[in-house]
């Protein structure tokens, strides 16, 4: 059977009338937003079958049928996926081109595994007593599991149950490594991948699911995990709810990015539809591409403290490169969009989001709370942080309205920072304006530089070494942990690669990247896999270790320009925060704590006058 190409099938869901098709063959009449009616699946009487328009899905209340529009004709009339696809192009008109490509879809096994490891997940959500705690977790946070049944989201228990049913199910071990479900241990044994965790099931954009999200509910690390990358699931080509929300992206013209499963969740079910998030890092090229191709605009919606603005402006950036218009919209301090909506409804989010501002006059706004633009050496630094927006920015209209923007408020000439951005290449990432230290770099010859610097190589050296280490770092950290501009850009290259080992860098990459990249890639590292997975833990510690401590070291700036209360209270933070990096961190605390403590010291001598 010939395959049919991946646009065409978008095309053909895009044009489907759901709500038409479906009414062919049952009585629904609109409630609200839906229409309801009675289930053809399981023979029901009441209206508990709902198709929603906007979504493009349906879903029964009681027997949990639920898909899209090849779902429906799946199910009601017992085709095969390429053949509803057919049949729904027949209705709308569209003819399907033959491909060269014959036969199956090798990956079949990894989406029906995945599939029947998802319906087993919801099942011991929903009924099983090892799940108590899972319920009882989303009723803690004020979500009703009927609620969130849409979502379906699912519970993996910490008992072996899960092998065993998918092994009675018919499912091999290989398969269900390959797609993600089980790992192997260091020596060698097999264990479900997820375990003790609320499950948020991952969707490609025809609605299949493809890997999970899973919420730690006990004690330990990482609080979330991922499926890890597969032959069905990238992590940086996919979204969190984008298979949902399209539809209503293009209809608003806009996509609302948020951080995390929950915040989804929660402005979806406040009626907020056009949300979607990164699935636990940065915002990559591939799926800023992707947004571009429903909307024009992007508001980000993300945290307002300084990892929060440093992923704000990195996200931006990479949608520039797209040519999206992106506004930032500012959450109030403490408070994420599941915490927002919670307490304030969607009355509170539309607040938010309708005093969003463009991304570079953010910008502009914290560099001139901090007085950056007051003298000359401030107000180059200011420029530094604004310049890569300009070179990021495609379209040329939006790019010259930033230009006079840009020159109006630090007074430098329009030509004059033409000139400027044209010059450099756009960086990869920017630094959050304004939250920084005023104060003169660390010196590079400096201990601590130096002892970052190291960390940061060692870690390169294993991501250059082998794609294990790679995912790991994909799955639970960040590449904002690395400090060093050049060894950032060189991380963002290498987690994008996918073979074992990358001793030879791309082509695309410039001279210095390339003599960096291979200077690393011949320094000694442990040949043993033990060797090197002791290594691993000890940096990516040390890194996440001096990310925590850079957030701790911040606070003595605010302190030192605070007055009356305000100042008290950072203090107390400050108190607050040391002692949980001295509990999680004890090691690092005695080198990291000791230099963020003398500087605090002066920041409060130099406050108190």
């Amino acid at each position: 059977m010939s395959m049919i190409p991946d646009e065409v099938i978008e095309q053909v869901r895009d044009s489907a009338d759901l709500l038409t098709i479906i009414g062919e063959s049952v009585d629904l009449k609109r409630t609200g937003s839906d229409y309801r009616g009675p289930c053809p699946f399981h023979g029901g009487q009441h209206r508990n079958f709902a198709v929603i328009p906007k979504k493009g899905r349906y879903y029964c209340f009681v027997c949990k049928a639920s898909g899209d529009v090849f779902s429906w004709y799946m199910k009601r009339f017992g085709l095969d996926y390429p053949e509803a696809v057919r049949e729904v192009a027949r209705k709308v008109g569209i003819v399907i081109p033959e491909s060269t490509r014959q036969g199956p879809d090798p990956r079949e096994p990894l989406f029906q595994a995945v599939a029947m490891a998802h319906d087993w997940f919801a099942r011991q959500l929903r009924d099983a007593p090892d799940a108590e705690d899972a319920r009882r977790y989303l009723l803690g946070r004020d979500v009703e599991l009927e609620t969130v049944e849409p979502f379906e989201l699912g519970f993996a228990p910490r008992a072996q149950g899960f092998v065993q049913a998918m092994k009675a199910l018919g499912l091999e071990e290989p398969v269900m490594l390959e797609a993600g479900l089980l790992a192997r241990r260091e020596d060698g044994t097999i264990i479900p991948r997820f375990r003790g965790r609320l499950l948020f099931p991952i969707h490609d954009l025809r609605g299949r699911v493809v890997g999970f999200g899973g919420r730690l509910l006990g004690p330990g690390e990482p609080k979330y995990l991922n499926s890890p990358e597969s032959p069905i699931f990238r992590k940086g080509q996919t979204l969190y709810n984008l298979h949902a929300a399209k539809n209503a992206i293009r209809r608003d013209g806009a996509v609302i990015v948020v951080e995390g499963y929950f915040d989804v969740l929660r402005l979806v079910l406040a009626g907020c539809e056009n949300v979607v998030a990164p699935l636990g890092t940065a915002l990559t090229p591939d799926q800023a591409g992707l947004l571009k191709r429903y909307a024009p605009q992007a508001i980000l919606l993300l945290d307002s403290d300084m990892a929060g603005l440093r992923a704000t402006f990195r996200a931006g950036d990479e949608l520039l490169r797209h040519e999206t218009r992106v506004k930032v919209a500012t959450l109030p301090a403490g408070e994420d969009p599941d915490s927002l909506v919670q307490r304030g409804g969607l009355a509170a989010l539309e607040g938010i989001l309708g005093d969003a501002v463009d991304i570079m006059e953010r910008k502009i706004q914290l560099l001139d709370r901090k007085g950056w633009f007051s003298g000359i050496e401030h107000r180059r630094d200011a420029l530094d942080r604004l310049l890569p927006t300009i070179r990021a920015t495609k379209d040329p209209i939006q790019r010259e309205l930033y230009l006079s923007l840009v020159a109006e408020r630090s007074g430098v000439d329009k030509k004059v920072l033409e000139h400027e951005a044209a010059e450099a290449p756009a960086p990869r990432t920017a630094e959050p304006p304004g939250l920084r230290a005023a104060e003169p770099p660390s010196s590079s010859g400096s201990p601590a530089r130096k002892a970052g610097s190291r960390t940061e190589q060692q870690m390169l050296r294993l991501l250059i070494t082998d794609n294990e280490w790679r995912s790991r770092w994909r799955e639970s950290m960040q590449t904002e942990w690395f400090q060093t501009p050049s060894y950032r850009a060189l991380a963002e290259v290498l987690l994008t690669l996918r073979e074992p080992g990358v001793a030879v860098p791309p082509e695309t990459l410039s001279d210095a990247m390339r003599a960096e990249w291979l200077r690393l890639a011949s320094s000694d590292i442990p040949l043993d896999y033990t060797g090197q997975a002791n290594l691993f833990a000890a940096a990516s510690r040390k890194l996440e270790a001096r990310s925590e401590f850079q957030t701790w070291r911040e606070l003595n700036e605010r302190i030192r320009q605070a007055t009356g209360a305000e100042k008290s209270a950072l203090l107390a933070l400050k108190d607050q925060k040391a002692r949980e990096l001295k509990l999680k961190y004890p090691e690092e605390f005695r080198t990291l704590g000791f230099q963020a403590t003398r500087r605090g010291r002066r920041a409060t001598q130099d406050a108190d006058g």
